[in-house]
């Protein structure tokens, strides 16, 4: 615009005080509000390494029909990728129910965040969810504890001096598990797979696969992946898993370099205190009466209860001949 002399000058902007001034106290709010957007599944993408399970099982059924029913109440969150499309940080399961009620769109919130903030994000939202496998816990940890570690907080796993803030403490501020728990998921992160499916049988109750407990585990964790593989060969053979006691005589054996296969076999023989007396039964005797391949977890559930009916039949005999 020119002034007297013929100049030309800018007006100015307006600054965010005169906006103000010009807008009411609700639309101010209504500004700051984060605003739910319809976006096409089909321009949704799964987050990256994302370590929580989205099953289509019953419970996904169900989640579908109620957001047929009622829609979704709570938006997913995503962030805007380069190539113009979504990721999604919180929703999966909506998502995949989105998918089986047929649903073109999902309501989400579009949030900026940086890889590390997403991780964290991501993380926090799926922890909240009724029921975690061990394995789910053990890698969302681990992601979380390393975008942590990426924006400049410590993160070791050797020692904790008194009075010192780590972030596995940070974590548990926001998990359902105390720092020393989250201290033992994010050890089994050291587990071969076969290993580590069996700490989550102990959640499922794979009654017919073998199972190990978490703190059992987490002393696995510090065995060679080799050694590991050894045990695992060992516990298949065997039909058992190792007692908390017998892996941490494992640890110690393989931290004084001591462990082998002899030492592995030699172990899991020892008697257990909840496992006094062995039976064992030659293989072709059993294959009389069960097919081939029939877990031994059927088999000695089968035995016992034909001992309980030879029990009551004789009970029945001996009462009959008073």
């Amino acid at each position: 615009m020119p002034d007297k002399s013929g100049q030309t000058f800018a007006l100015p902007k307006q600054s965010s005080l005169v906006a103000e001034l010009f807008t009411t106290q609700e639309q101010r709010d209504e500004a700051k509000r984060e605003q739910v957007h319809e976006i096409p599944i089909t321009q949704i993408d799964s987050f990256p390494g994302h370590p929580f399970q989205v099953k289509l099982d019953e419970a996904m059924h169900t989640l579908a029909d109620s957001i047929k029913a009622y829609g979704i109440q709570t938006p997913a969150v995503v962030v805007k990728k380069d190539d113009g499309r979504y990721e999604l940080v919180s929703g999966h399961r909506r998502k995949m129910a989105c998918y089986v009620a047929k649903l073109e769109t999902m309501p989400c919130i579009i949030r900026e965040l940086n890889r590390d903030e997403a991780i964290i994000a991501m993380v926090d939202a799926n922890l909240q969810r009724e029921t975690i496998l061990p394995s789910e816990k053990a890698k969302s940890y681990k992601m979380k504890m390393d975008a942590m570690s990426r924006q400049g907080q410590r993160t070791d796993l050797t020692s904790r001096p008194v009075g010192e803030k780590w972030s596995v403490d940070q974590i548990s501020e926001k998990a359902p598990d105390s720092s020393r728990q989250v201290h033992r998921y994010i050890r089994l992160n050291e587990l071969i797979p076969q290993l580590l499916d069996m700490v989550d049988n102990c959640v499922t109750r794979e009654k017919s696969q073998l199972q190990i407990a978490l703190r059992p585990a987490v002393e696995l964790s510090y065995l060679s992946q080799e050694h590991q593989q050894l045990l695992l060969e060992e516990m298949v053979a065997e039909d058992k898993t190792p007692s908390h006691e017998q892996t941490i005589k494992m640890r110690r054996y393989s931290e004084e370099g001591r462990l082998g296969e002899d030492v592995i076999h030699s172990i899991m023989q020892e008697e257990k205190p909840n496992q006094v007396i062995q039976f064992k039964m030659p293989q072709e005797r059993l294959n009389k009466f069960f097919p081939e391949g029939t877990p031994a977890q059927k088999i000695e559930e089968a035995i016992i209860r034909g001992l309980e009916l030879l029990r009551q039949r004789e009970r029945n005999r001996a009462g009959e001949a008073r």
